[in-house]
This record gives structure tokens, C-alpha cells and sequence, in this order.
């Protein structure tokens, strides 16, 4: 079975793309064509050679080949474009309109979108927010997740800090994790809600689904708080949705969103936790409308805001809620 040196490289400028090609020797007679691969590309995983294959990346003498249990015989040559992983791809700037409402040499404060992934993962390799903020502060790359400290759902919009040097986001960090930043929310949801009240309940992961949190014994969950406050009442086809200010205490996964299905008053279109959609909205009604904290470096008192997006004044309006809070 030939080495990782016996590919010839291309010199051919093929972009980020690398072509690679190799005679397959009496050791790799009978191989799987992937299983083959990994010895050839050893920096490339098998899955990831997998599917190369299945795109159309492969020749074998000439021919091209999209099943990677093909069976190679020796003499054979191999030809592969050899493209980077998604993975290798996500911490890439991409220039992006992003919404700054505060900035400074430290820091920024954005008004996240619905519908804009924070930080790559798993089926969103690009198009996130760190790769936006990569482009608008290229010294990001050099910082832990582009500066990023705490998310905001997908499709959640609203007020986020990141920060810029590696003093912010340390600093920023710890205010987090002490319970220093304060992150106010406004939503709609189903039901009459006409009395403030705290929802004080841990949380997990559900069991169930993994795309889900769900509400736990505090011997198996994380503390989790959420002080709720109406703001007024309307209706739709009869049936009473509640404008609501949420005050977090803490910051877990999806908390205001498990914490109102738990008072059973679920969010609006979050049909993850069981929202009905109504009002026109694509997406769980939920916005981070306020953030106060001192600056870190400075020392300044902070109070941010970010108004509704057009979807959520829309929707608001529509029940006629109560004015927005101060």
C-alpha cells in the first residue's frame, strides 16, 4: 500500500482545492477506495474522503467514480481534488451588514437578526455572525470563538457584546459568568399572563430529544431564574396571546423559551416547545431588547437597547399591547 508520498501534487493553481494523484501498488490491490484514500490523504478523515467521492472528486484511470466501496486493482491510477472541510472553512471573514450599536477599541455591542447562526457548527459552516465580525475586525481570528462570549438562538434577535481584545473578553467572561450583565427580553406568548411572575426551575438537556432543554430536579439541572412581566393582552381567532418583559438571572440554553412552555404559556412560532404560529411570525417571538454592564476596561455604565424588528412590531401591534417598556 503506497504512502502519503507517492501522490503526485498538482501545481496546477486549483484555488483551495489540491489535486493529488497516485498508481495504487500490489499492497493496495482489492482496497475499498476510501479505505485507500486514507492512507494516501492521511491529514483528510474518512468520512470526509467519503464524501469527495460522492461528489465527484475522484477518478480512477480516468474514469469517474462516486462509490467509495469501489475495489481498486494495482495499477490503477488515482486522481482526487482534495477540498478543504467545512470545518477548516468556518474561520473565514465574511463581510456582512451587521447592526452596531455601541463599539469601541474594547468592545461591541450588535443587534443580532432572526434567522443569523452566532458561531459555526455543524450544517452552518459560514454565513455566521463570527464570520461577519471576522471581516468588520480581522485581529477577531486571533481571539477564542472571534470574541464571542455568550449566543443568542438563531432565530432569537437582538442586543449581543463581543468582545475585541483579549482583555475584554476575558473580563467580559467573568462579568457573565458572576451574573454582572443584565439581558432584558421581550416576547409574545400564548395565553393571559396579567400578574408578574418567576419561573425559578433548573435545567438540562431533554433526555429525549438532544435538540431540546427541559426542565430538571436541581440534583440533575443547572439553576436556572427568569423573572416574567405582562405587558398587555390581545387576542387571535379568540384565543389570548400576552405581550411579556423576561428578566434573566441566568443564561441557559433556550431559558425563557422552556421556562414559558413550563408556566404553560409557550412562546409564539416556537414550535420547538410546542408555540403555535400566529401574527405572521416565522420565527419564536422573542428579542433581546435591553443589556447593561459596566464596561470592563473603561469602567462606564452601559444601558443599550435595540427596538423590535419589523416582524415582532408587526405582530405586536397587531394585539395591541401595552407600550414597550423604558
Amino acid at each position: 500500500m503506497g504512502g502519503p508520498q507517492d501522490f503526485e501534487q498538482d501545481a496546477e493553481d486549483v484555488g483551495e482545492a489540491e489535486r493529488r494523484a497516485a498508481e495504487v501498488d500490489a499492497s493496495g490491490h482489492g482496497e475499498r477506495l476510501d479505505r485507500w484514500l486514507t492512507t494516501q490523504a492521511p491529514e483528510f478523515s474518512r468520512n470526509h474522503l467519503q464524501a469527495l467521492i460522492e461528489r465527484g472528486c475522484v477518478t480512477v484511470d480516468g474514469k469517474l467514480l462516486t462509490k467509495a466501496a469501489h475495489k481498486l486493482r494495482a495499477g490503477q491510477r488515482v486522481e482526487i481534488e482534495l477540498q478543504p472541510t467545512d470545518e477548516s472553512r468556518a474561520f473565514r471573514a465574511e463581510a456582512m451588514a451587521l447592526d452596531f450599536v455601541f463599539e469601541d477599541e474594547h468592545l461591541a455591542v450588535v443587534n443580532k437578526p432572526a434567522g443569523l447562526v452566532v458561531h459555526p457548527a455543524a450544517g452552518n459552516w459560514s454565513g455566521t455572525l463570527m464570520n461577519g465580525l471576522l471581516a468588520h475586525h480581522p485581529a477577531a481570528a486571533t481571539l477564542p470563538r472571534g470574541g464571542i462570549v455568550h449566543r443568542l438562538d438563531k432565530d432569537t434577535s437582538g442586543l449581543m457584546v463581543v468582545g475585541k481584545t483579549l482583555e475584554a473578553v476575558t473580563a467580559l467572561s467573568r462579568v457573565i459568568a458572576a451574573r454582572e450583565v443584565h439581558r432584558e427580553y421581550l416576547a409574545l406568548a400564548w395565553g393571559r399572563i396579567e400578574e408578574d411572575f418567576t419561573v425559578d426551575q433548573a435545567m438540562r438537556r431533554d433526555p429525549v430529544s438532544r435538540v431540546k432543554m427541559a426542565i430538571a430536579p436541581a440534583n440533575l439541572g443547572k439553576p436556572a431564574r427568569t423573572d416574567f412581566f405582562p405587558l398587555g393582552v390581545g387576542e387571535v381567532n379568540g384565543r389570548p396571546i400576552s405581550a411579556v418583559h423576561c428578566v434573566l438571572h441566568t443564561g441557559r440554553t433556550h431559558q425563557i423559551r422552556v421556562h414559558l412552555m413550563h408556566s404553560g404559556h409557550p412562546m409564539v412560532a416556537d414550535t420547538l416547545y410546542g408555540g403555535a404560529p400566529a401574527l405572521g411570525l416565522a420565527r419564536q417571538a422573542l428579542h433581546a431588547a435591553r443589556l447593561s454592564f459596566t464596561h470592563p476596561v473603561s469602567g462606564e455604565a452601559l444601558v443599550l437597547t435595540a427596538p423590535l424588528p419589523a416582524d415582532m412590531a408587526a405582530a405586536w401591534a397587531e394585539i395591541a399591547a401595552a407600550d414597550l417598556p423604558d
